[in-house]
């Protein structure tokens, strides 16, 4: 891929990663947790992970956040965003390079949902001083699990379809 193409992909995951994340806020979701999300953004994650290399991962995902958080956020919600994304991107990139071969890009997506609540409960326990938060990770589990089906399944189409775009393109 040219240094060109792959700079106009960048943008345009950034741009829908941060689109994603802002439209994510006015969806409401049937059950009243905090800190339960859809994880939309975590969708261009993993096209991420499959289309580039790690370094633009992590760039995709720390700009998402950074622009996510001007769009109508604050700096205690830009701490959960950035440890939870930084946090599962590392755990899905990881996952992805050792373990591709052999399992889906849905249990990636799995793993990341998992690892962004573990990295958000670790702000949350800083913020008030009690790692006593984490009873609440079961909750957040089951929350990650449907949602990071929901997205891995999405994330593996999407690929499906920008593949069989980009071999009609040539």
């Amino acid at each position: 891929m040219s240094n060109t193409k792959r700079l106009v992909i960048i943008a345009l995951f950034i741009a829908l990663a941060t689109a994603l994340n802002i439209v994510e806020r006015f969806i409401p979701l049937p059950i009243a947790i905090p800190g339960v999300k859809l994880g939309l953004a975590n969708t261009v994650t993993l096209l991420a992970i499959l289309m580039l290399g790690w370094k633009d991962v992590f760039l995709i995902v720390t700009l998402r956040c950074l622009l996510a958080v001007l769009y109508g956020g604050n700096p205690v919600s830009f701490l959960f965003s950035i440890t939870g994304g930084l946090f599962s991107a590392l755990i899905m990139v990881l996952t992805w390079r050792y373990l591709g071969k052999h399992i889906s890009i849905v249990t990636i997506s799995l793993l990341g949902a998992v690892a962004h609540n573990i990295g958000q409960l670790f702000v949350a326990a800083l913020i008030i001083q009690d790692f006593r938060i984490y009873v609440y990770l079961p909750v957040l589990l089951v929350s990650a699990l449907i949602t990071g089906y929901i997205v891995g399944v999405v994330a593996t189409q999407t690929y499906k379809i920008l593949l069989k775009i980009i071999e009609t393109e040539g």
